[in-house]
C-alpha cells in the first residue's frame, strides 16, 4: 500500500467517512453545520471584526479579512485571560505558543469542519535550529505548544507534516503536532496529524497532574503518537495507524506511550474509541510504557475500554517494552470490553483485563474530578 502523506496536510487522506459510526451514541453535541459564505462572510455565524462575537474576540484570516493573518499574531495580541480566536478556513503554516498567562483561551474553526482550518509546520527533533544552536528536540518540534490552563479548541486541525525523508539517516524523527501542558485543556472535533509523537499530552511539571479531554477527535501517526504524562481522557475518538515503507516489517509502531507520574492515580483513558489502520494486519502494538530519563519513577497508566480495535493491532502481543528495565507487565495497563480483531484475547497473560468492579472506577468523572469539560460557549 503506498503512503498517503504529501507535504501539505490538506493533501492527506481525509478522515474516513463514518469514523465514529462504530461507537455508542455521542455524549456531546455534534459538530455545528458548516458556516455558509455569502452575507455571513468567512467567519460564518461567529461575527466579524466589524461585528464582534464578544469584546475579547479576535478574527484570523490568511487573506487579511480579519484582525490578523497568523494565529501567533492573534495569540500575542490576546493579552490576558478569556480570549476567543475565530479562525477562518485556510492553512496556517507557522508555529504557535500559548503562554501560561493566556488562560481561558478558545480557538474556533469558523466552518465547523476541522479539515478546513489547518495549523501546520514541519520541525522535527533532529531539525537544526536556524541560529545554529543545535536541534529542536522533541519538545521544541511542536507546531503548537499550549501551556495555559482552560484552553479549548473546536474544529481545528493541528499538524506536523515532517517526513522522515526530510532528514535521511537522522534519528531525530519525533515531530509533535501539539504539546498540551495546561490543566483543563479540552479539544472537540479536532484533528491531530503527524507520524512519530503526534500528540504530546503533557503537564507543566512532574507534580502537576494536568487534566485534558478529547472528544470526537481524530489522531494519526505511527510511533508513540499519543504520549505523555497528562491525565487525558479520550471519548469517541478515532486513532489511525499509518503504513510505513521505511521498515522491512512489523512492528511499525505504537498508538499510546504514557509516562504517568507514580503519584498520579490516573493516566490515559480511551473510552468508546476506535483504532483503525492502513498498515497490514498485526503491524502495530496498542501501547508501550515510556519511563523518561527525567522521571525514572514514572508508572505509566493506560485503560482502553469499550473500544473497537482493528486487525492492525497485534492481538497476540498488543503491548511491548520501550526499555527492558521497565517491562509493560509492571505498568498500569488494562482493557475492558473491547471489540474487533485487534482485541481478541489469544494469549490471556498478554491482555490485562479489568473486572466490572474495577471498570466502575475507570470513568471520565473519576479521571477529571471536579472538572466537567464542555464545548466553547459561542457554539
Amino acid at each position: 500500500m503506498p503512503s498517503h502523506h504529501p507535504r501539505t496536510p490538506l493533501g492527506r487522506r481525509a478522515l474516513l467517512t463514518g469514523a465514529g459510526a462504530a461507537v455508542a451514541a455521542l455524549v456531546l453535541p455534534a459538530a455545528p453545520a458548516r458556516a455558509a459564505e455569502g452575507p455571513a462572510g468567512p467567519f460564518g455565524r461567529y461575527g466579524s471584526p466589524a461585528a464582534r462575537l464578544t469584546a475579547r474576540t479576535l478574527y484570523v484570516h490568511p487573506g487579511g479579512l480579519g484582525d490578523h493573518t497568523s494565529v501567533q499574531a492573534a495569540v500575542s495580541a490576546a493579552d490576558g485571560a478569556g480570549w476567543t480566536l475565530v479562525l477562518a478556513a485556510g492553512t496556517y503554516r507557522e508555529t504557535v505558543a500559548v503562554s501560561p498567562a493566556r488562560t481561558g483561551m478558545t480557538w474556533v474553526g469558523a466552518t465547523g469542519d476541522a479539515k478546513d482550518v489547518v495549523v501546520v509546520y514541519d520541525n522535527a527533533a533532529g531539525t537544526p535550529k536556524p541560529d545554529g544552536s543545535g536541534t529542536y528536540g522533541t519538545t521544541g518540534s511542536a507546531t503548537v505548544t499550549l501551556q495555559a490552563a482552560d484552553f479549548t479548541a473546536h474544529a481545528v486541525t493541528f499538524s506536523n507534516d515532517f517526513l522522515r525523508t526530510d532528514l535521511p539517516g537522522n534519528p531525530g524523527t519525533q515531530a509533535v503536532a501539539v504539546k498540551a501542558q495546561g490543566d483543563r485543556s479540552a479539544f472537540f472535533h479536532c484533528r491531530f496529524l503527524g507520524h512519530q509523537d503526534t500528540l504530546y499530552a503533557d503537564s507543566m511539571s512532574l507534580s502537576a497532574f494536568a487534566r485534558q479531554y478529547f472528544a470526537h477527535c481524530y489522531v494519526e501517526g505511527d510511533v508513540d503518537f499519543v504520549f505523555g504524562r497528562a491525565t487525558a481522557v479520550f471519548e469517541h475518538c478515532h486513532f489511525r495507524t499509518l503504513v510505513r515503507t521505511d521498515l522491512a516489517g512489523p512492528p511499525y509502531g505504537f498508538v499510546f506511550a504514557p509516562s504517568t507520574a507514580r503519584a498520579n492515580p490516573y493516566g490515559f483513558l480511551a473510552s468508546r474509541c476506535r483504532v483503525t489502520s492502513e498498515a497490514p494486519d498485526g503491524s502495530y502494538k496498542l501501547a508501550r510504557p515510556w519511563v523518561p530519563g527525567s522521571d525514572t519513577t514514572a508508572w505509566p497508566s493506560l485503560v482502553v475500554r469499550e473500544s473497537v480495535l482493528s486487525a492492525g493491532i497485534d492481538a497476540v502481543a498488543p503491548y511491548a517494552n520501550m526499555r527492558d528495565a521497565y517491562p509493560w507487565q509492571r505498568q498500569r495497563f488494562a482493557e475492558y470490553r473491547n471489540a474487533g480483531r485487534g482485541a481478541e484475547v489469544t494469549v490471556p497473560d498478554n491482555r490485562p483485563l479489568l473486572t466490572p468492579e474495577q471498570a466502575a472506577t475507570a470513568t471520565r468523572a473519576a479521571y477529571l474530578g471536579d472538572w466537567a469539560p464542555h464545548g466553547p460557549s459561542c457554539l
